[in-house]
């Protein structure tokens, strides 16, 4: 081959749509445009075989194909001369591209439409460079290089010497800022319905937005936690639909909505699964205003990332079980201070503190429920290990991620400024910090 295809990378972003040309067994030309063409290795790729019915039966009479990519980010075009191969309808390769095409065009509205029928592999036989316009624009300068895989290695080090969950969480956002050169970031977990991820933490954002949430399936998030599947999005110019959902959701139910942090002209973004084998945690988030703005490299490397915080998630929520029950607190001094009112929903645990929203869910019913004993005996030290027997937090009998709960609770009262607070007081062990004297009402 004239060019080799690892060095035309860019062409196989899915930005701009690529042409392919067939003929059938009596040499009638037929041209299409085809929405992704994958890079498999070094002499293959993969098409989209979304729709094209005269395609692919000329394909079936000839066996080859002519494509034609397009480098979005110089304009450079590229001819590639194709042997058919193999169709495939499942694996790792076609749960990949379905995955990519879910969130792509599901941008643009017509994702249902234009679902994935197979991935078609191809054999590249050759690469030719073809002629550019003479008055095309000069390709942009690219954003500073980084060491992806040492910045990963240092980033993993740090994130799996934290102990504390919070900290870890912190110090992996932090990292992706420092390190990578990504602004803006956050960690999403899933809540305990199954179709819904809520932010834990977010950098770069004028509001942090922690408590916000997005649906399984909706954007590059939700196509990443509905497939496990890490999803790479280079340029969102022609569609908004991500920031519209967002928007829509907030809208329906506004009085218990919490504006999502999402950049509303961001052009790149890149979602990465956190799991372990047997436990999906959320999903790590970047985005960018800048087009091209996350690499295949970047998606290795965050890949790697991501697995450790997913561990270090584990391995907390493990430890948290294992923790001494707490000694029964003596009654409370009387508290200094105003009275705050605490008014809980049981229908779907929202929690309001003086009229202003709170939280809702396992983490409102969490509140609730440390409130209610406090009251009721004046203790505030409390172990993870009682509260996942409590039957009013309505937890799941596995993979409740109360962890995760308990620190999506904890940032929010902090982002609120509320009179209670969450403290950890060793492992698995929290206590509660009460400005004032709450008085709980139930609704």
């Amino acid at each position: 081959m004239t060019v080799k295809l690892r060095a035309i990378r860019n062409c196989f972003e899915g930005v701009i749509p690529s042409i392919i040309a067939t003929a059938d067994a009596s040499g009638e030309p037929n041209i299409s445009y085809l929405s992704h063409v994958h890079l498999v290795d070094d002499d293959h790729v993969a098409l989209s075989n979304q729709f094209f019915s005269k395609t692919a039966a000329n394909v079936r009479d000839t066996g080859r194909a002519t494509v034609l990519v397009v480098d979005a980010l110089t304009g450079d075009q590229y001819a590639l001369d194709l042997r058919y191969e193999a169709a495939v309808a499942e694996g790792d390769l076609f749960e990949r591209m379905a995955a990519q095409l879910r969130a792509s065009e599901g941008q643009h509205g017509v994702g249902a439409v234009m679902a994935l029928r197979s991935a078609d592999i191809y054999r590249v036989v050759d690469v030719q460079a073809t002629p550019n316009p003479p008055d095309i624009a000069p390709p942009p300068t690219p954003r500073r290089s980084v060491d992806r895989l040492g910045a990963a290695a240092r980033l993993v080090a740090e994130i799996a010497a934290e102990a504390d969950p919070d900290a870890m969480l912190d110090r992996a956002l932090d990292g992706l800022v420092e390190l990578f050169g990504f602004p803006n970031a956050m960690v999403l977990t899933p809540d305990e319905s199954g179709d819904h991820l809520t932010t834990l933490a977010s950098r770069g954002y004028a509001t942090a937005g922690v408590g916000s949430q997005i649906a399984f399936g909706d954007g590059a998030i939700g196509v990443a936690a509905a497939t496990r599947r890490p999803v790479r999005l280079s340029d969102m110019s022609r569609g908004r639909r991500f920031v519209a959902a967002v928007k829509a959701v907030a809208k329906a139910d506004s009085e218990r909505a919490i504006p999502f942090p999402a950049l509303g002209e961001a052009q790149s973004q890149l979602a990465v699964p956190m799991a372990t084998r047997e436990t999906f945690f959320g999903v790590l988030f970047m985005e960018s205003v800048e087009r091209f703005a996350f690499s295949a490299d970047d998606e290795n490397a965050l890949a790697l990332v991501a697995g450790q915080v997913a561990a270090g998630l584990r391995l907390a929520e493990l430890e948290s079980r294992t923790s001494s029950a707490a000694e029964p607190a003596p009654a409370a001094e009387s508290l200094a201070g105003r009275t705050f009112v605490v008014r809980c929903y049981d229908f779907d645990g929202s929690v309001f503190i003086d009229g202003d929203y709170l939280i809702k869910g396992v983490p409102g019913r969490l509140l609730a429920h440390l409130l209610e004993a406090h009251a009721a005996s004046g203790r505030r030290e409390f172990t993870n290990r009682e509260l996942r027997l409590a039957p009013s937090l309505k937890l799941p009998d596995l993979k409740d991620n109360l962890e995760a709960r308990l620190i999506l609770l904890r940032r929010r009262l902090e982002e609120r400024a509320a009179p209670v607070r969450l403290q950890r007081l060793g492992r698995g062990v929290i206590g509660l910090d009460l400005q004032g004297v709450p008085r709980l009402e139930r609704g």
